[in-house]
């Protein structure tokens, strides 16, 4: 979910010296972050060629975000006027191995489970903080549409662009939420590109269930499970059955990626917070829905659209004679939306409960 950009006041200390970049790392580090590294404010250009070929090839399937105004994300002194310095913060993301969700219970993304990025805000809000104390003018950015995050912590050293198209931190993988600190201080690069660590490893590729990887590192939000289950209108049956019980956003790429995958092992085998019991989605109302989830990215804000990716998982997951399903299901094939009344249909199909309904998938 795209939030809004903060702006730091100028305070008043005018001659006063801008921190050491050791500091600033420092700082950052001992508010949370995992990584910190430091770039020019430069506009990235190899990357608005890329963003506009994607774009113009269709990869970004009406996909906003970044693709919005491309000529505005990778600008960042269109952020701050007289930008020189982006300070650019990882922080880890809590993703442990886990075991199948169960039967109708719909899995969450492990960067959704929580409020990373609040937590990620405040970190680079610290930093922030002391280069308004040193008379510089700093504004967070993280989970925005304003600047291509992943460019920017490549280009600041903190890791590499991976084949799944997620940075890559070495040693520790892609579990990571990124954003940063874009100030007018002039601040000493680093200049130390990470390599490709990938070489000749094809885990991702392969390991999409959609086959969304068109190239090394290149995505086609058409065939991502990712964006299908955020994108507005019907879930293509092509991929429904690909869904299998996701709700919200997909980890197959990064669960599959080798990098990173030792130091996981101590973060065990579960999380209370990764799954939600799809008849419970499908009963709520809107304002629970949002209450709960509303962090997270909805086509136009509309809980109807949790209700939709929940009837797929029911239809992928669910015992077919369980009475909460079976009510689920028969609710929603009398639903006056046709977008809810179609999914329950093709969902009552798969679980072979034909005798729910009349007619035929829509």
């Amino acid at each position: 979910m795209s939030q809004q950009i903060r702006s730091a006041p100028v305070l008043g200390n005018v001659g006063v010296a801008p921190p050491e970049v050791a500091e600033l790392k420092s700082i950052g580090l001992s508010a949370g972050l995992d990584a910190i590294g430091v770039t020019t404010a430069e506009p990235f250009e190899a990357t608005l060629a890329e963003i506009l070929r994607r774009r113009e090839a269709g990869l970004h399937a009406d996909m906003q975000f970044t693709f919005r105004n491309p000529e505005r994300s990778t600008d960042p002194g269109r952020i701050l006027e007289g930008a020189r310095s982006i300070i650019v913060g990882a922080m880890r993301v809590s993703a442990p191995r886990l075991p199948d969700a169960g039967p109708g219970r719909a899995r969450i993304a492990a960067y959704a489970r929580h409020d990373h990025y609040g937590d990620l805000r405040a970190a680079l809000e610290v930093v922030a903080g002391r280069l308004i104390a040193a008379s510089c003018t700093a504004r967070v950015v993280a989970d925005n549409n304003s600047l291509v995050d992943r460019a920017a912590a490549v280009r600041a050293g903190i890791g590499w662009f991976g084949r799944n198209g997620n940075v890559l931190i070495p040693g520790h993988g892609s579990w990571f939420v990124l954003g940063s600190v874009v100030t007018d201080a002039a601040l000493p690069a680093d200049q130390e590109v990470v390599a490709d660590g990938c070489g000749t490893c094809r885990s991702c590729i392969d390991g999409c269930p959609t086959g969304a990887i068109v190239e090394p590192g290149v995505i086609d939000a058409r065939r991502c499970l990712a964006w299908l289950v955020q994108a507005p209108g019907d879930i293509p049956l092509e991929f429904r059955k690909a869904m299998g019980g996701r709700i919200y956003g997909c980890d197959d790429c990064q669960e599959v990626c080798p990098v990173g995958r030792a130091d996981r092992s101590a973060e065990g085998s579960t999380d209370t917070a990764a799954d939600v019991e799809a008849v419970e989605v499908l009963a709520a109302a809107d304002d629970d829905l949002l209450a709960r989830f509303g962090r997270w990215y909805i086509a136009e804000r509309d809980p109807r659209y949790l209700r939709r990716n929940a009837l797929v998982v029911l239809g992928n997951t669910a015992d077919a004679n369980d009475p909460l399903v079976v009510r689920a299901l028969t609710e929603n094939l009398n639903a006056s939306d046709p977008m809810l009344r179609g999914h329950a249909e093709w969902a009552a199909l798969e679980l072979d409960r034909a005798d729910l309904l009349d007619g035929s998938i829509r």
